[in-house]
């Protein structure tokens, strides 16, 4: 297959508009919030909605709005072939940005900075575009390609739950809401929640309060803890060569109740925890080596430490470590904590090889916390395979070749995406391989040539696969 040079010329000469676009769906924050009537993950993404509705309806596309949770925009003869499945939700900022999160920049180096820009309206963005490169160039489709924008992604993807229930999906279905070149397998996921009460302690120094984490699919750059009866600077003396040996960094601040600790570390997605620094782990970690007073609460820290100790990704500690040849190793990442004077609330978002049983798993995660007292939660949710051989991911393949020059290929993935419920559906792009976008980190970005090239795949994928 070689490249079609129509698409190439029309993508060169629509680059400052795609950047237009995707810059404006940007500024919009469209973090999930409580419910409102005709907004069922609140007005944020409701917004980020209506206005890819406007965008994707002003060039021309059959645009429907779904239940106000999904969109879709259609080209081509209503015969289904192709769907394009794409999120408009973010999480939130987070801290440790350089810019407004919600303002992208181009800077020189390449990249288009500001939430979402990767993660998932660059790949929305990038997929419009080929929809439209496609039709004004007037290439002949025998079958419907329809872009599915949905704003539920982020926090269970109950949007395209609703959807599928009263849309069938088309034969094939890929998401640009990954890497190059094609992921046919996704790890299914086990979220611990596990949880410890205790009496209200008078003794000292202890901890009486601790908070770490915002999104479960998230690992924190950020967590904080209130040590009552410590001195701030005999409590910065201790803690600051601890964290330095964890990469990170602290703070302290006088409060009414003590010192507040802060915890700086480097927050990444879940899916990859080996990427970042957990700040929830550091913490503890951190806490750990202080002199506590004996007490319910300090022995609550210790057990957090020895059971999801810091550096562990893999879940050795807790006896669910294992992996397989289709979806590699379990990972396992401590993302949320809320600790008060009479207990704590924890969550970790595991993300569980094909291997992976309720038996070997989640049967093994809650006798260990149970062993020590917590009670435990969480289901489990099975990996998704889409095997490599048919003509669907074949071409995907072809047509990224074509425009990289880089083998094509599969590989599986941590992260669950839209179509991790969607049979036959595969992660196709929008992140060349090797690229750090910083998903769901500060400064997330993606280079602008790259975006560029994956609307290039995506006009030639939609004009083989829908012809």
């Amino acid at each position: 297959m070689e490249k079609d040079t129509r698409i190439v010329s029309w993508m060169e000469d629509h680059r400052d508009e795609l950047i237009k676009d995707l810059s404006a769906l940007c500024r919009i924050d469209s973090a999930s919030g409580a419910p409102e009537p005709g907004a069922p993950y609140g007005p944020r993404p409701k917004k980020a909605l209506e206005a890819a509705m406007a965008l994707c309806g002003g060039y021309g596309l059959r645009v429907t709005d779904h239940g106000d949770r999904v969109m879709t925009a259609d080209l081509g003869p209503d015969t289904p072939a192709l769907d394009i499945l794409a999120h408009l939700d973010v999480v939130g900022p987070g801290d440790g940005w350089d810019t407004d999160p919600f303002e992208p920049v181009v800077k020189p180096d390449g990249y288009i900075y500001g939430r979402g820009v990767a993660d998932d309206k660059g790949g929305a963005v990038a997929a419009l575009y080929a929809l439209r490169c496609v039709k004004e160039l007037g290439l002949p489709l025998s079958g419907r390609c329809r872009l599915i924008l949905g704003t539920d992604e982020e926090n269970g993807s109950s949007d395209v739950a609703w959807y599928y229930q009263r849309v069938k999906p088309a034969p094939m279905t890929f998401t640009p809401d990954s890497d190059f070149p094609v992921c046919n397998a996704e790890k299914g996921f086990y979220r611990l929640r596990f949880t410890k009460k205790w009496a209200r302690e008078t003794v000292t120094p202890r901890v009486c309060e601790m908070h770490g984490g915002f999104r479960v699919n998230v690992v924190p750059g950020q967590a904080s803890a209130v040590i009552a009866g410590m001195p701030e600077a005999d409590l910065l003396a201790g803690a600051t060569p601890l964290a330095a040996e964890l990469g990170a960094a602290v703070s302290t601040e006088k409060m009414e109740a003590g010192v507040k600790l802060t915890v700086v570390a480097r927050g990444c997605h879940a899916a990859q925890p080996e990427t970042g620094v957990n700040a929830n782990t550091a913490l503890i970690r951190v806490l750990s080596g202080l002199p506590l007073a004996d007490c319910d609460s300090t022995k609550a820290i210790h057990e957090l430490d020895a059971v999801l100790p810091h550096g562990d990704w893999y879940g050795r500690a807790l006896g669910i470590a294992q992996a397989d040849e289709v979806t590699g190793a379990l990972t396992c990442s401590f993302t949320q904590i809320d600790f008060t004077e009479t207990g704590l609330d924890g969550l970790c978002d595991c993300r569980v090889p094909v291997c992976a049983t309720v038996d070997n798993c989640k049967k093994v995660a809650d006798g260990e916390m149970r062993s020590l007292g917590y009670e435990t939660g969480g289901d489990m949710i099975p990996p998704h395979y889409t095997p490599a051989d048919g003509v669907f991911i074949q071409t995907l393949n072809r047509c990224y070749e074509a425009y990289t020059g880089n083998p094509g290929g599969c590989y599986s993935m941590g992260g669950g995406t839209y179509v991790h419920d969607v049979p036959g559906g595969v992660a196709f792009g929008v992140v060349m391989p090797g690229e750090d976008v910083r998903m769901h980190g500060a400064n997330e970005r993606i280079r602008v040539e790259h975006l560029l090239t994956a609307a290039k795949i995506f006009a030639h994928c939609i004009a083989d696969l829908c012809k």
